[in-house]
């Protein structure tokens, strides 16, 4: 069952519909960048301790994204999952995504009775689900789970940046800027970039044509 979203901002009423506990909302970052990992985070809101202002991860600035991160770790389950760059590579986007999903869907400390996932399709977790599109702007829970993987995913960008000097990666978090083509052309593809995806296979044959 797949649920469009609507024009207010999320709220619980999706989380309450399930008739059952618990729900978790889960919500993914990083499909789109050429380097790093896709992110994707579970989190169960217990429904008498919801920190005040959480919305689509997109809506909100960076500090304002760490610090509900830091509230809804202390009042809610969370489970993160990832699924690397040769994952992606081997599997798809899609897939590698769906991946990380159960991964961080695995991770909670109990396990959910209903999930409520972004997008249009939702992987088999091991329990019911229900994809809704534009979930982070509908469901509280996937919020809260968009907030924990931005932030999650940026953090090990800005760690890669710190092993990877030269690609900026702490500003780009990987996606595809100038300043990242322009590192790209100086310093070459790291095992880090998704090879699959067509800027960077195009850099690499490139790289293999004779001169």
């Amino acid at each position: 069952m797949t649920r469009m979203s609507h024009a207010h901002g999320p709220d619980f009423s999706l989380e309450l519909a399930a008739g059952c506990t618990p729900v978790c909302g889960v919500d993914e970052a990083g499909r789109g960048p050429w380097a790093g990992p896709v992110v994707a985070a579970a989190v169960i809101l217990d429904p008498d301790a919801i920190p005040g202002g959480i919305n689509d991860s997109k809506k909100l600035t960076e500090a304002r994204r760490d610090a509900l991160a830091c509230d809804i770790r202390a009042s809610a389950f969370v489970g993160v999952g990832a699924a690397s760059a040769d994952e992606i590579d081997q599997l798809n986007i899609r897939q590698a995504t769906f991946l990380a999903m159960r991964r961080a869907v695995a991770a909670l400390p109990q396990p959910p009775a209903h999930a409520l996932v972004d997008g249009r399709d939702a992987p088999d977790i091991g329990c019911a689900c229900e994809a809704v599109i534009k979930g982070d702007g509908r469901s509280l829970s996937i919020a809260a789970a968009s907030i924990i993987a931005k932030t999650v995913r940026d953090r090990m960008m800005v760690e890669l940046d710190t092993t990877l000097p030269g690609y900026g990666f702490a500003r780009h978090k990987g996606y595809g800027t100038r300043a990242h083509r322009e590192a790209l052309a100086q310093l070459g593809v790291t095992p880090h970039h998704r090879r699959s995806y067509a800027p960077i296979r195009a850099l690499l044959q490139d790289a293999d044509s004779p001169a």
